[in-house]
C-alpha cells in the first residue's frame, strides 16, 4: 500500500503532476516526450520518478496491455495547500494572517475577490466547528 507523503512536490516532481493534473492520463513515454521539449531526460529517470511518485501516494496506475497508464491519486489542491503551509511557515513564522497582511497591502483585493474570500472563511469556520483542527 502507498503511503500518504504529505510533505511539497519538488520541483521535478511537481512538473510530472502537472502534466498529470493537465492530461488525466499519462504513461512514461508520454511524460518523457513532454519533458523532453525543456530538456532531455532518460525514460529510466522518468520511470523512477513516476514510480516514486506512486509510492508516495501523488499516483495510481491501471494497465493497458504491458503498459501502466498513470493518473492522479491527489488533486491538485493538495499539492498547493502543502506548498503554501511551507510558505507561510518559513516566510510568516507559521501565521497565516501575517501571509494575508502581507498579500493585501501589496496587492489588494477587488470586490469579487473579498467577497469570494468571505465566504471561503465562512465556510471553513462552519466545516472547523464540526471536526477536530488539523495538526502541523
Amino acid at each position: 500500500m502507498a503511503k500518504a507523503d504529505s510533505a511539497p512536490l519538488t520541483d521535478a516532481q511537481r512538473e510530472i503532476m502537472e502534466l498529470v493534473w493537465e492530461r488525466g492520463e499519462v504513461t512514461v513515454s508520454e511524460v518523457r516526450d513532454a519533458l523532453a521539449e525543456r530538456r532531455e531526460l532518460a525514460r529510466n529517470t522518468v520511470q523512477t520518478m513516476i514510480v516514486r511518485l506512486e509510492e508516495k501516494g501523488w499516483l495510481k496506475h491501471r494497465e493497458e496491455g504491458r503498459t501502466f497508464v498513470y493518473s492522479a491519486k491527489r488533486p491538485r489542491t493538495v499539492s498547493l495547500g502543502a506548498k503554501v503551509s511551507q510558505m507561510v511557515d518559513r516566510l510568516f513564522a507559521g501565521s497565516p494572517e501575517e501571509m494575508v497582511t502581507a498579500l493585501l497591502e501589496y496587492r489588494g483585493l477587488s470586490p469579487d475577490e473579498a467577497e469570494r474570500i468571505r465566504t471561503m472563511i465562512e465556510a471553513a469556520e462552519t466545516d472547523t466547528t464540526q471536526k477536530p483542527k488539523r495538526q502541523r
